[in-house]
């Protein structure tokens, strides 16, 4: 109920600021069976378009990861709840994961930033292993994901542009990565797999204006390089 309540909500935010999401490409996620979604993160609402459009093309509840932080807010503590979001705590991680494990065991599928913070760069940065290490334990694929244009509405050291942009998010999801090998192995492999499905997202999406801050350094963008990016989370941690 407050699953269905909160994709009404978003939906109706999007109509009204006119927000179009854009699926790319025949690739779907499996109707049944548990899988790691694997989900670049270059802004604070990557979630709320690739999870409703889970639900809508795919039929699918995506099983969230986030940051047990969140529920200090009364509002956020009962969304996380009515949606059943996996709560990270990293003082206590390994909780974590073994619920984690235990949902993708029961056939959900467990959405993820393997990236772990939002790329300044817009580019894919280093992976934590985590999202390998669950797929090999509970012997579930790894899906990539990519969401492309909603660092234009929110993201990371940069104005919100909340208001009535017609902004288009594209979404698409790489095809199944079996769970063999090490996790470093399988890290590896996801890590080529969503770079690949970015530059596919990327080449679809439209024009990339030169100068844009939205717009990685590699398209002729004035988004920080990675090597930048990465420099600036170090300084700041």
């Amino acid at each position: 109920m407050i699953y269905a309540l909160l994709l009404a909500t978003i939906r109706a935010f999007n109509l009204v600021t006119g927000h179009k999401t854009i699926r790319y490409g025949e690739r779907r996620l499996p109707r049944t069976g548990g899988a790691v979604l694997a989900i670049n993160h270059t802004s604070y609402v990557d979630f709320t378009y690739i999870g409703v459009n889970a639900k809508l093309v795919d039929k699918r509840q995506l099983r969230f990861m986030g940051k047990i932080e969140l529920k200090k807010n009364p509002v956020l503590r009962w969304l996380m709840w009515g949606c059943k979001v996996i709560a990270v705590d990293r003082s206590a991680g390994h909780d974590s994961y073994l619920a984690a494990v235990k949902e993708l065991r029961k056939g959900e599928i467990v959405a993820i930033y393997p990236e772990a913070t939002i790329s300044r760069s817009f580019e894919i940065k280093d992976l934590k292993n985590g999202a390998a290490r669950m797929a090999l334990e509970a012997g579930v694929p790894i899906i990539p994901g990519i969401v492309w244009g909603s660092q234009r509405i929110a993201t990371k050291g940069q104005p919100r542009h909340l208001g009535r942009t017609k902004t288009p998010v594209l979404v698409t999801v790489g095809m199944p990565i079996p769970a063999v090998g090490t996790a470093g192995e399988l890290t590896v492999t996801l890590h080529a797999a969503m770079k690949a499905l970015l530059v596919e997202a990327q080449g679809a999406y439209g024009p990339h204006p030169k100068g844009e801050s939205w717009v990685p350094a590699s398209l002729g963008g004035s988004a920080p390089t990675l090597g930048q990016a990465n420099a600036e989370d170090a300084a700041q941690r």
